[in-house]
């Protein structure tokens, strides 16, 4: 389906869509923007929504005043309520409906998007605590969503049953039965005894355990108490343990009822292909409620991560016997289609593996804009399933679910014929836009997606199209059953997807920033986690040495900056040479796999053997950094790694290549706190930096999901100290290209809005999401406007 823009839609999209949202969002409380954002993340912005389960009405009023081609309908099971919301909440594109969302309110196949906000533990919670109800009201839920419509799912995760060990303390309140003065334990022992309280046998057992006194166990801190208990009543009890002036209905309610795996399980039953099953940690909620409030630990005594605070599954409803999973089996046979190069280092005799396939891609963006807003043509729910193989090799850091299904750029191999004939013959048959349409074409993005192991240059052009919202299958270009659709999404949801993990190809992201920058268009509120960036020492101390943090841990250090020109204009390097297979070690392995994509009954829709590179000692998941420090100025700076790799001598001609501190995380490294600690040891190191709290910087992303199951998670640390600071470089000037011995290597401070700025300098695809996204967060200035 294609649609050109409404008459007047263009003057309403500069009311409501540019100005309006920023100020709207920022007016909303936390827990309310989080919903918001991430159920604008997941839905196209256009077309029948439903907010199940409303409540007041604020969060669907939010929806339709923010994005005024989608049509919001609230629904509650009260009357009252629904009243209410109609007389708080008055919008053209808004509406109030009465009814059970565990039925049928709409008729079949009428919406094109279901959200359900912490509303399905009610309909378990208020119906005998019988958990198979919230899989009936998924059910009918799916019955009234269309094909290509998006169920959005928010709640929580039931842990498990497995025995775990609980320390809370005694000593911040009383021993007394009144939840709003008791201390955190005796609010524990209180919520044994009524947990579920409309049930005929309220409660769990909870056991008090004394530490013995030469147990392998640390002992429980002073004034604490520690309990058995199973893990599904510790996380209950964690989740609501500060709800205490309304305890006496919090205490009705079992928030939990389903697993992650129970939960994807079912998606796929009901014929949905899930886009997203993420669980979610509220940062202000883990620093304020969690941080030093409790210590969990399994029944050996091993620390035990903080519990997620939400959890969110998305599923696409598709068509009876279409694909809505993947399963993997190992394929026999020598690797047909990638090969593997091998490069040493000249200078210090190390071989570099480099993995590579046999053809170039381009990735072609289209896009439009209406009134001041972009929109980019974009193919959705692609088949990747090599991305899937991530979770069978190393899971998640996040704990996030299968993604199998991605959002990307139109794809093209480049051939024999020029770039323009080929972005033309390929946006008529993937999108339907003829020739005549296109407006003009710009020469996008340019980068690697991950150069320390992959040897591809990414390239891209930005396509001006005639307004066209368009909904349509895409040519069937994938092998499996089904190659996506070519959707309009407005460009800034695009960015907000991959803010909450929404949006994991990196590729589409870094063309949206590449596309809102060129034309100076904001790229608006940052929804991500918030990077506390203290104002720092007016004067680096020391006669150059960086600031150290205070006592206090919130100091930020002050280096000496280096500008991005003067890296720039440093003597060309070349430090490698092609050797034979005999000299590598094996880092990188190449593997063949069957991927099987299968329907809700788990029927075999269509098969393909597939190859993917994966380094054998180390698993598929990456940590790239954001280090951030302050110049004299207070202008922010970014660490950047002058360092060499193969893959940009193979391109370039040259080894140098501006990077940011990346490392391959071991097996071992299950958790963002393993990770966090690793990437710790690292930088002092490697670098001699000190770095404050670890912050993620949006959702992890896939560098290249058609050739590597590689996921990278960036994190944002505050520099505290830096062991030893290079001297700035003279204008025009080349700094000095040998390490210090002490550290191992070095950072160059570059001002951030100058790696926006020069971004198509930076050709290391990890370094270039950190500092857009990073500039992004931090409301860095962008470049003025290019004309229209």
């Amino acid at each position: 389906m294609t649609t050109s823009a409404p008459a007047g839609y263009e003057a309403e999209q500069r009311r409501d869509d540019l100005s309006a949202y920023a100020r709207y969002l920022a007016a909303m409380d936390a827990s309310m923007r989080q919903k918001v954002a991430l159920t604008a993340a997941h839905l196209l912005c256009e077309g029948r929504v439903a907010d199940m389960g409303m409540g007041s009405g604020q969060g669907s009023a939010a929806l339709a005043q923010l994005y005024p081609r989608l049509e919001v309908i609230g629904v509650d099971i009260d009357p009252t309520v629904i009243e209410l919301a109609r007389r708080a909440h008055r919008h053209p594109n808004l509406s109030f409906q009465l009814g059970d969302i565990a039925t049928a309110v709409f008729p079949p196949e009428s919406l094109d998007g279901i959200f359900d906000s912490s509303v399905l533990h009610h309909v378990t919670s208020y119906g005998g605590y019988r958990h198979a109800n919230a899989a009936d009201a998924l059910a009918a839920q799916v019955e009234q969503l269309a094909p290509g419509g998006v169920l959005v799912v928010r709640d929580f995760l039931d842990p498990g049953p497995e025995p775990v060990l609980l320390d809370v303390p005694a000593d911040d309140g009383d021993d007394g039965p009144d939840p709003r003065s008791a201390s955190t334990a005796a609010l524990l022992d209180r919520f044994a005894g009524e947990f579920r309280s409309l049930s005929p046998e309220p409660g769990f057992p909870l056991a008090r355990v004394e530490p013995a006194p030469t147990g392998a166990l640390p002992a429980p801190r002073p004034g604490w108490r520690r309990y058995r208990l199973t893990h599904k009543h510790a996380v209950e009890f964690l989740l609501r343990k500060d709800y205490r002036a309304d305890w006496e209905a919090e205490v009705k309610e079992e928030y939990t009822y389903f697993s992650q795996a129970q939960f994807e399980a079912l998606f796929a039953r009901l014929g949905l292909r899930v886009l997203s099953s993420t669980p979610l940690r509220n940062p202000w909620i883990v620093r304020n409620r969690f941080a030093g409030r409790f210590e969990l630990r399994d029944a050996a005594g091993a620390r035990l991560p903080y519990p997620p605070t939400n959890y969110l599954i998305v599923g696409e409803k598709v068509k009876a016997g279409q694909g809505v999973a993947f399963g993997l089996r190992p394929a026999e046979g020598p690797p047909r289609f990638l090969r593997i190069e091998h490069h040493q280092d000249r200078a210090t005799g190390c071989v570099f593996d480099l993995a590579a396939r046999p053809h170039p891609t381009l990735d072609i963006v289209p896009f439009f804009f209406a009134g001041e807003t972009a929109y980019v043509l974009a193919r959705t729910s692609y088949p990747r399933p090599i991305a899937h193989a991530c979770r069978e090799e190393t899971p998640p850091l996040d704990g996030s679910g299968p993604a199998g299904y991605l959002a990307e750029p139109i794809a093209v191999v480049q051939s024999e014929f020029p770039v323009g004939h080929t972005v033309e013959r390929a946006l008529e048959r993937a999108a339907g836009v003829r020739a005549a349409a296109i407006q003009r074409m710009i020469p996008g993005t340019t980068y690697y997606p991950s150069p320390g192991g992959i040897l591809e240059e990414v390239r891209s052009m930005l396509v001006e199209v005639e307004p066209t919202f368009v909904n349509a299958p895409s040519e069937d270009v994938s092998g499996f059953g089904t190659s996506g659709r070519i959707r309009a999404i407005e460009a800034r949801q695009l960015l907000r997807a991959a803010q909450v993990g929404g949006l994991p190809d990196a590729r589409l992201e870094l063309n949206v920033y590449d596309l809102l920058a060129r034309f100076g268009l904001p790229f608006g509120p940052w929804i991500g986690d918030d990077i506390a960036l203290p104002e720092g020492r007016a004067d680096p101390p020391g006669g150059g040495a960086a600031g150290a943090a205070g006592a206090d841990g919130g100091a930020v250090a002050v280096v000496r900056p280096t500008s991005l020109r003067a890296l720039l204009e440093r003597p060309s390097r070349r430090r490698f040479s092609r050797v034979d297979p005999s000299a590598s070690t094996g880092f990188l392995e190449v593997r063949r796999a069957r991927f099987e994509e299968l329907a809700e009954g788990g029927a075999v829709v269509a098969a393909r053997e597939l190859e993917y590179v994966v380094p054998r000692p180390l698993g598929a998941l990456t940590v790239s950094t954001t280090l951030l420090a302050r110049a004299p100025s207070g202008e922010v700076v970014l660490g950047v790694d002058d360092h060499d790799l193969p893959a940009a001598q193979s391109f370039s001609g040259n080894s140098e290549l501006l990077v940011a501190p990346a490392w391959r995380l071991p097996r071992s490294a299950r958790t963002l706190a393993d990770a966090e600690a690793f990437v710790r040891t690292r930088l002092r190191v490697e670098y001699g930096v000190e770095a404050g709290e670890a912050v993620e910087l949006g959702g992890a992303y896939r560098p290249s999901p058609g050739l590597t199951p590689e996921l990278v998670q960036p994190l944002a640390f505050v520099v505290t100290a830096v062991a030893a600071e290079a001297p700035t470089a003279p204008a025009g000037a080349a700094p000095p290209v040998a390490p210090a011995p002490v550290p191992d290597r070095r950072l160059y401070w570059v001002p951030l809005t100058e790696l926006v700025a020069g971004r198509e300098h930076l050709p290391d695809g990890h370094l270039r999401v950190v500092a857009l996204r990073a500039a992004h967060a931090l409301g860095a200035a962008i470049a003025p406007p290019r004309p229209r």
